[in-house]
C-alpha cells in the first residue's frame, strides 16, 4: 500500500532511501492485527509473550516485503510514472535501483522465512509436527502474496483482488493464526474481531487507491476505485468502516460480561472523522494524510478493544 511521505528527486542518502521505501506509516497497521489477535488470546487465558513477540517480528518482515515489492512492481509495471499524484518512490525517483529492490525483497523473504519458521518452533515444538507443516504452507502463502501484490508477472493488485488479499491476510489469517498459535484452539467468535481488522486494513488501502486512481487508470491497474469511480469508491469505504465498526459490537453483545468491552466507543470519533474526510476530500494531497489517520486509528481501535476484553 503507497502510504509514505512526499519525497523529492534529489537524493536523500542511500539508509533514509531504504527506511522511506520500507514505509514506516503501514508498520502500524501491520501490527494491528498481531495485537488484536494477542488479545483475544489473553482475554481467554492463552497469552505467549515469545509467540506475539515472533508475530510481531514475522509480519514486520513481511510488511516491509511487500512495501518494497509494491514499490518495485509499480515501477516496473508504470503505476509508479509521472502521473502519480501520490509521493514519489525509490525506484521511480532513482533513490534505489531496481536490482538493488529486488536483492532487498530477497533479504526481507529470507528474513520473514527464517522468522516464521523460528516462531512455529516456539509455538507447537517437535510435537505438533502437521501443524507446522499448515503454518508453514501458510507462511510460504504470505511471502507469495507480499511479493505478487504488484511485483509479479501476474499482480493480483492490478486486477482489483488487492482487497480481498488485505481482507485474509490482514484480518483473518492474521488474527486468528496468532490466536491459533497461542490457543492451538479456535473459537467462532473470534472471527468477529479478525473480520474489525479485516475491514480497517482495506479501508486504507481504498484510500490509497482512490488517491491513485487517475495513475492507476493510465497504468492499467484496475483497483476497486478504478472500477467503480470515485464516488462509488466512497460508498464502498463507508461500507469497510461500517463492516469493522458493527463486527465490534456484535462481538461485545453477543460476549457482553462488563461495561468495559465498549472501550472501543472512544476510538468512533477518529473511525468517523476517516470517513468524512475522505468522502469529501477530492485531490490527492488532501486524502494522502487520511492513509496515516486511518492506519493509526485501527491500531488505537485495536487496542482499546483488546484491553476492553482483557479487563
Amino acid at each position: 500500500m503507497n502510504t509514505s511521505q512526499h519525497t523529492t528527486n534529489q537524493n536523500p542518502g542511500l539508509v533514509k532511501a531504504w527506511i522511506s521505501a520500507f514505509r514506516p506509516r503501514t508498520l502500524p497497521l501491520a501490527l494491528s492485527c498481531i495485537g488484536m489477535g494477542g488479545f483475544m488470546a489473553a482475554a481467554n487465558g492463552y497469552f505467549s509473550a515469545s509467540v506475539v513477540g515472533l508475530c510481531v517480528l514475522t509480519t514486520l518482515f513481511l510488511q516491509i516485503l511487500s512495501n518494497l515489492a509494491n514499490d518495485y512492481g509499480d515501477s516496473k509495471h508504470g503505476a509508479d510514472s509521472v502521473h502519480r499524484e501520490g509521493p514519489m518512490r525509490a525506484v521511480q525517483a532513482g533513490h534505489i535501483q531496481a536490482e538493488q529492490m529486488k536483492k532487498g525483497m530477497l533479504v526481507f523473504s529470507l528474513l520473514s522465512l527464517m522468522s516464521g519458521l523460528l516462531l512455529l518452533w516456539v509455538a507447537f515444538g517437535t510435537e505438533g509436527l502437521l501443524l507446522f507443516v499448515l503454518f508453514l504452507v501458510l507462511g510460504l502463502a504470505s511471502i507469495w502474496a507480499a511479493i505478487n501484490y504488484t511485483a509479479g508477472d501476474k499482480p493480483y493488485g492490478y486486477a482489483g483482488l488487492g482487497d480481498v488479499f488485505v481482507f485474509v491476510f490482514f484480518g483473518l489469517v492474521g488474527v486468528l493464526g496468532t490466536y491459533f498459535l497461542q490457543a492451538q484452539a479456535l473459537q467462532p467468535s473470534v472471527i468477529l474481531p479478525a473480520l474489525i481488522c479485516g475491514f480497517f486494513s482495506t479501508a486504507v488501502l481504498n484510500v490509497n487507491n482512490i488517491r491513485d486512481i487517475n495513475s492507476d487508470t493510465l497504468a492499467g491497474k484496475r483497483s476497486i476505485p478504478v472500477r467503480l469511480g470515485p464516488k462509488r469508491a466512497r460508498v464502498y469505504h463507508l461500507l469497510l468502516l461500517l463492516g469493522g465498526v458493527a463486527s465490534a459490537f456484535a462481538y461485545v453483545l453477543l460476549n457482553y460480561q462488563t461495561l468495559w468491552q465498549f472501550l472501543f466507543v472512544l476510538a468512533l470519533p477518529l473511525v468517523l472523522a476517516n470517513a468524512v474526510n475522505v468522502w469529501r476530500k477530492q485531490t490527492s494531497k488532501e486524502l494522502d494524510p487520511y492513509l496515516k489517520q486511518m492506519a493509526l486509528t485501527t491500531l488505537l481501535f485495536v487496542l482499546l478493544f483488546g484491553v476492553g476484553q482483557v479487563l
